[in-house]
């Protein structure tokens, strides 16, 4: 499946990743308009569903994706965002960049390795418990391919495209990080895995992805290379 993307990329601005959910709230207090750009409906309701608008920030550099209907939203604002707020500041934009092409996002006919750069928010507080609960790693591990697979099913029902054959995980290596959503600390996730499915580089699996967790990238051989030189597994 061919999917439309557009990536806005704020090249002379520096944020820390903390920063992402004030970029998104910036943005979307300022277009209103468009429900892509926050998930709120009428009367405090939410729009459950894989954002087709995503904000990141990696390597202190921010970016905003659009995916399939987020294109068109993106495409109608881009011209218009001339500064990011960020709490009681505002950074002027001097300079963006802007890509618009078409991704691939399915089932594949071979097995893809993945890097997770920012992390991956895999437990909710149910499963949060029995994650804890398992006494070894392998245990562990199994229980997160499964999440990770039901991720990748819940993201491919909310892009409107049909899984035809199993999803294949294999967990890498993983450590848990430290992190926090909306106030709250959770427990996060980095490191690798594959799948014989194909992902677009930066788009989001897992919880709260439109706010910039769970982005990854896919390991080429450079890439792959570069991370064995940076592992940290855990056991």
């Amino acid at each position: 499946m061919d999917l439309r993307t557009m990536k806005i990329t704020f090249t002379d601005n520096q944020l820390g990743q903390g920063d992402t959910p004030k970029m998104r709230g910036y943005i979307a207090g300022v277009f209103p308009q468009y429900i892509e750009l926050h998930h709120h409906l009428q009367k405090d309701r939410l729009l459950y569903r894989y954002p087709h608008i995503q904000y990141k920030i990696l390597s202190n550099i921010p970016m905003v994706i659009g995916i399939d209907s987020g294109v068109e939203v993106l495409k109608s604002i881009y011209d218009k965002v001339d500064k990011l707020g960020i709490g009681n500041e505002a950074q002027v934009i001097f300079e963006k960049q802007i890509t618009i092409k078409s991704e691939e996002f399915g089932i594949s006919n071979k097995t893809r390795s993945y890097s997770f750069l920012t992390p991956w928010l895999a437990l909710n507080e149910k499963n949060y418990e029995k994650y804890q609960g398992f006494e070894n790693w392998e245990k562990k591990k199994g229980f997160l391919a499964k999440i990770l697979i039901g991720n990748i099913i819940s993201m491919s029902k909310g892009l409107g495209y049909t899984v035809s054959e199993p999803i294949k995980v294999n967990i890498g290596y993983l450590r848990e990080v430290k992190t926090s959503l909306k106030g709250t600390s959770m427990l996060g996730f980095l490191g690798t895995f594959s799948v014989n499915f194909q992902i677009p580089d930066y788009w989001g699996i897992g919880k709260s992805v439109s706010r910039g967790f769970g982005a990854v990238i896919h390991n080429t051989e450079g890439r792959a290379q570069k991370k064995m030189k940076e592992r940290r597994s855990f056991d």
